[in-house]
């Protein structure tokens, strides 16, 4: 019986420290949960409308039929009779295009800023007055009103404007129809980390199995988690998820090389190690100590065992290598086998 017992307290400590292991790794980037991951349906929506730009200072559309239809039919809204086919132009005002994103729980009477962009010819929207405008989502519906006066922004010196036929108008339109949902009542959830990785997945679900002392919470695959609500949070899914985006994660993450080829800028993790190599380029020959006797190029630029792209990047930049002779290397020693690490070039 004694033995048995035994046995069994070892088999313990043995996951304990399995476990403990998984989520605290003695290496790696420590990050809030809300920062790596986020509730699946917790999103904004994007909402479109088009709408007319008026005021402007001669900068609007020369010869647009859009908005000669669109200033026609405003004004048979507003009681004003046009005689027959009349066409309307006036250079003060611009067709546009009205954007905004809906944000997730977003209530009737919210204010949300919209972006507004000339789809004419206009010249400028400076001084416009955006006039009243439904913007819809992918349903058709419409979840919100905008109007308001049009600011382009400018540069610095308070004169260049940067792109004078883009604007927004801040809180300029009102949330007309809630998005409908009882998120404090859900009975599970699942969590998409915003990287996918198999260990940072496996090390969430332990963590959130421990803060909730059970097994509630399931690494799906390598960026999805499922969580079951606990008994004690029921109707309270909001203080659980409170609870949840706070606690602290190890995250894991592929060794990977980014090199930028027009600027020469190179981003990595910390030491990424290289391979035994002997590489010859130009005028430039690298070896990597370690490499098979035989290999050895004439000119030689020695590393010593246990070097790193770190290494490897300083010597380069200190020779003056150019950033086209960083992108062919890199490639190189992806090709060899010998980076250890993913290779992207932007």
């Amino acid at each position: 019986m004694n033995i048995g017992l035994k046995q069994f307290a070892s088999r313990i400590v043995i996951i304990v420290f399995a476990l403990l292991t998984l989520a605290f790794p003695r290496e790696g980037l420590t990050a809030r949960l809300k920062d790596i991951a986020s509730v699946k349906g917790v999103r904004d929506n994007i909402l479109i409308g088009y709408g007319i730009v008026v005021g402007l200072k001669g900068t609007g559309d020369s010869s647009s039929e859009v908005t000669n239809q669109s200033l026609s039919r405003l004004f048979g809204k507003l009681g004003l009779d046009i005689q027959g086919n009349a066409q309307i132009k006036s250079k003060n005002a611009a067709a546009v295009i009205i954007t905004a994103k809906l944000p997730a729980f977003a209530r009737v009477g919210n204010l949300i800023d919209v972006t507004v962009s000339s789809i004419g010819d206009s010249a400028s929207l400076e001084g416009g007055t955006l006039l009243v405008t439904p913007l819809r989502a992918g349903d058709q519906a419409v979840y919100a009103v905008a109007q308001g006066q049009v600011s382009i922004g400018s540069v610095a010196d308070g004169t260049t404007k940067n792109f004078p036929t883009v604007g927004r108008v801040v809180s300029g339109a009102t949330i007309e129809k809630d998005v409908e949902t009882n998120f404090a009542a859900k009975k599970n959830f699942r969590l998409s980390l915003h990287s996918s990785d198999f260990t940072t997945a496996a090390r969430v679900a332990a963590l959130i199995n421990g803060e909730l002392s059970g097994k509630f919470a399931t690494a799906r695959d390598s960026g999805t988690i499922d969580v079951v609500v606990p008994f004690n949070y029921t109707g309270t899914s909001v203080d659980l998820i409170a609870t949840l985006e706070n606690i602290n994660v190890n995250v894991d993450t592929r060794a990977k090389v980014v090199l930028n080829e027009r600027t020469g800028t190179i981003t990595m993790g910390s030491n990424i190690p290289i391979s035994a190599v002997a590489l010859a380029h130009g005028d430039l020959a690298i070896e990597i100590k370690g490499a098979p006797k035989g290999t050895r190029p004439e000119r030689v630029f020695e590393f010593k065992g246990g070097s790193s792209v770190s290494d490897l990047v300083k010597a380069l930049n200190a020779l003056g290598v150019q950033p086209k002779d960083l992108t062919a290397i890199f490639q190189s020693l992806k090709q060899e086998g010998a980076l250890q690490a993913d290779l992207e070039i932007m």
